[in-house]
């Protein structure tokens, strides 16, 4: 990659991070002050703090890069989402981890995604009740520390580990299923670590973990910003037949636009 590129891709993963942090601000006036719940058409749980933070996030994307398409979770769920998304755009899932939220507890996050080619390659993952905060551009990953006031006053390079027996899995809190729990009976001595929302990829970039095995429905805007993280910290996430995760599927013939299938993400793991 050139210099312009990478400084490009500096300056989109700056204004991210900037956006997170905004919408993140938002998330919390929510969070502290409690709002009701709506469901959306598949029954999922919608709140004031998802459209609000969606609205800050869109808006700056679309100031800053509006040739780009951007694929956002609210809008999807009301039928506005472009499926011919060419082979750039944003994926953008602005409260990962609702039914956490709605349940007081402090894992979800706010998510942002730039696609390639079918790859993500741009993501930050921001959880403002924790202030865990994760940024990836291609081959570099990043653990952000924030000050008192909510700005970023430093910066931590961070990278998969070797995975070491026994392996750390990390699984779902609100998402268990049998087939992940079958996923696990078979990898020996593992640990269990269980956490909501997109945190799950952040934690096997972080050297925190080992596998994230998904056997559950999840849509790209869930899973774009942590995947990029893992992929800049040397991670991969791949497919059960071994194929890499790819972004921007449409028309599919057997599920919606822009629907996963299931996934294995991984550090510097071999054999599972």
């Amino acid at each position: 990659m050139n210099k312009a590129a990478v400084s490009d891709d500096a300056a989109m993963l700056g204004l991210f991070e900037q956006l997170a942090l905004a919408a993140g601000r938002k998330v919390m006036e929510v969070f502290r002050a409690g709002c009701s719940v709506d469901r959306k058409s598949d029954a999922s749980p919608v709140t004031e703090a998802d459209r609000r933070s969606e609205e800050i996030i869109l808006a700056g994307l679309r100031e800053a890069y509006p040739s780009i398409p951007c694929v956002a979770e609210e809008e999807a769920a009301a039928g506005v989402a472009p499926c011919s998304v060419g082979n750039m755009f944003f994926l953008i899932d602005p409260l990962d981890g609702t039914k956490e939220f709605v349940n007081r507890n402090t894992d979800f996050t706010v998510n942002i995604a730039l696609v390639r080619n079918g790859i993500p390659e741009i993501g930050v993952v921001y959880a403002p009740c924790t202030g865990r905060f994760f940024s990836g551009r291609p081959g570099n990953a990043e653990l952000i520390d924030l000050d008192a006031k909510g700005e970023i006053a430093r910066r931590h390079r961070i990278g998969v580990r070797t995975g070491a027996t026994p392996l750390t899995i990390v699984a779902s809190r609100s998402h268990r299923t049998p087939e992940t729990d079958d996923f696990i009976g078979k990898v020996e001595a593992a640990e269990i670590v269980s956490v909501g929302s997109s945190l799950k990829f952040c934690l096997v970039a972080n050297g925190e973990a080992d596998i994230y095995p998904r056997f559950g429905r999840t849509m790209e805007w869930d899973t774009a910003a942590g995947d990029a993280v893992l992929r800049a910290a040397g991670g991969s996430t791949s497919t059960l037949d071994g194929k890499p995760l790819g972004y921007g599927k449409c028309n599919q013939s057997d599920d919606a636009d822009f629907a996963n299938p299931y996934f294995i993400a991984r550090g510097n793991v071999t054999g599972h």
